[in-house]
């Protein structure tokens, strides 16, 4: 029976990193990119849990995962925040209408 090492948790996380560039780099609407930050997000949050599960420190990459994810909960509600004022001035979510903001 095969055994889950590192290289798989680095595997799966470097494909779901990629899965959230894309998506920020692609998606017009803000609520995309949104999703897109909490993959990556997520990516390093495998990252942190695999490296401490496989080294000789036992909870420091736990810890670390905690404070990404209360990172990432912040960074949603201020970014909706965001979005509903973008929303309620431009009547879209498109990022490209913002370009109107500039001084």
């Amino acid at each position: 029976m095969m055994e889950i090492g590192l290289n798989h948790f680095l595997v799966v996380s470097a494909i779901v990193f990629i899965a959230g560039m894309f998506c920020v780099l692609t998606r017009r609407n803000a609520i995309g990119i949104l999703m897109g930050v909490e993959l990556i997000l997520n990516s390093a949050n495998i990252n942190y849990l695999a490296f401490s599960r496989y080294s000789s420190v036992s909870y420091d990459g736990q810890m670390f995962a905690i404070f990404v994810i209360m990172l990432a909960a912040a960074e949603a509600a201020i970014g909706l925040a965001i979005v509903l004022g973008i929303y309620q001035t431009f009547h879209t979510i498109d990022v490209e209408a913002t370009d109107t903001l500039r001084l």
